[in-house]
């Protein structure tokens, strides 16, 4: 899952090396929560239009998380 949403950053940022990427361990419902952070003039790029880009991202997260027999969410920081 870290790899898929780095790639998926990496592809809509200019600054591909500010992206960080920060998860967390299991909670007790078996979530894993990821930390995605960019540069802060990258941020508009991540998130977009009324939030569309970043729903977008935890939507294919949560997708393929779920394929995966996982349970993600996805934070922008």
């Amino acid at each position: 899952m870290e790899q898929l949403l780095l790639n998926i950053a990496r592809g809509l940022v200019e600054d591909k090396d500010a992206v960080k990427i920060i998860a967390d361990e299991k909670n007790e419902e078996g979530v894993v929560v990821y930390h995605l952070s960019v540069a802060p003039d990258d941020m508009g790029r991540v998130i977009g239009k009324q939030g569309r880009i970043a729903k977008a991202i935890r939507t294919v997260v949560r997708a393929a998380a779920n394929r995966a027999g996982e349970k993600a969410v996805v934070e922008i920081d």
